[in-house]
């Protein structure tokens, strides 16, 4: 069972965690920041382009920066607890689930709404400091993230959902910018939401066999052996809403130069991806958070 977890027991900070914390640790999944930048760098993207780069972030752009850094970690950890009080039955027949800490048994759900209380309190002292557009944003996006978990009990497509989810910081980080929500934040919304689609399909062949056995869905079940296809696909429609958000922020060369390059090298990455090897889905998956800081790169650039 160890084997398959997704728990990295060897990892240094559950090694040096004492044992009353770890639990919480795997709960928050704060020793996996991988999920964090995923969610982050639409906030990045949007922020810096909404700017006109990272020259021309400033005192307040900066203080953004901050503030959506530290929401972002906030609302995965959030998201976290929240799949896990969904999944706590379904986890524990999981292979690579079954050691998360509700559906092993090491928390308790109080435990969990405790937790959860304590993120969401936090989350919302840092949203009241935002303009009213960005608020009212962050409002509407926590009912995403209360529904996303049962979207794979009852669609074939929870990835897509998860993009909504996953990206209403590049529509945030814009509005904390600018006020408002540009067609520019429209199409980064959009490229982040094909962006997800790709990476977490990728991710989801992982959870393919054990997925068919308990009855949940997912497009790696619904696409089967033609997933490179539409992943390939997802990554080429990110790639041309992304560039076309930045036609409409009036983006420089160094954009368009950056942002093609991160794409190309990354559509490259993909012929290397192995659908049925779950270590190489995983690998693959992980190298999303470097595509989204070369992205990042791209925005500041201007």
């Amino acid at each position: 069972m160890m084997e398959n977890t997704d728990i990295q027991f060897k990892g240094r900070l559950l090694r040096h965690a004492p044992a009353w914390l770890k639990p919480y640790i795997m709960l928050m999944r704060i020793d996996r920041p991988v999920g964090v930048l995923l969610l982050l760098w639409p906030c990045y993207w949007s922020i810096l382009l909404a700017a006109g780069g990272a020259l021309n972030l400033h005192g307040y752009g900066w203080k953004m920066i901050a503030l959506f850094t530290l929401g972002a970690f906030l609302m995965r950890s959030a998201g976290c607890v929240i799949n896990d009080i969904w999944d706590r039955r379904l986890d524990g027949k999981v292979a690579r689930t079954a050691l998360r800490p509700l559906a092993s048994g090491a928390l308790r759900l109080r435990h969990a709404l405790a937790v959860l209380a304590a993120l969401l309190a936090l989350s919302l002292i840092i949203l009241l400091t935002l303009p009213l557009t960005a608020i009212l944003l962050g409002v509407l996006s926590l009912c995403f993230v209360a529904l996303y978990p049962a979207m794979k009990r009852v669609t074939y497509w929870p990835q897509l959902f998860l993009g909504f989810t996953f990206n209403f910081g590049a529509l945030m980080g814009w509005a904390a910018i600018e006020g408002r929500v540009s067609l520019a934040a429209l199409f980064l919304y959009i490229a982040g939401i094909f962006w997800t689609l790709g990476y977490d399909t990728i991710y989801g062949y992982q959870d393919k066999e054990d997925d068919a056995l308990i009855g949940v869905k997912s497009t790696a079940l619904k696409f089967g052996e033609d997933g490179p296809k539409w992943v390939y696909g997802f990554y080429g429609a990110s790639l041309a809403f992304f560039v076309l958000a930045g036609f409409c922020a009036h983006a420089g060369l160094g954009f368009f130069a950056l942002s093609v390059g991160a794409y190309l090298y990354f559509m490259r990455q993909l012929q290397g991806w192995q659908p049925h090897n779950p270590q190489n889905c995983l690998k693959l998956f992980k190298q999303n958070m470097f595509f989204g800081f070369w992205l990042a790169l791209a925005c500041a650039a201007f």
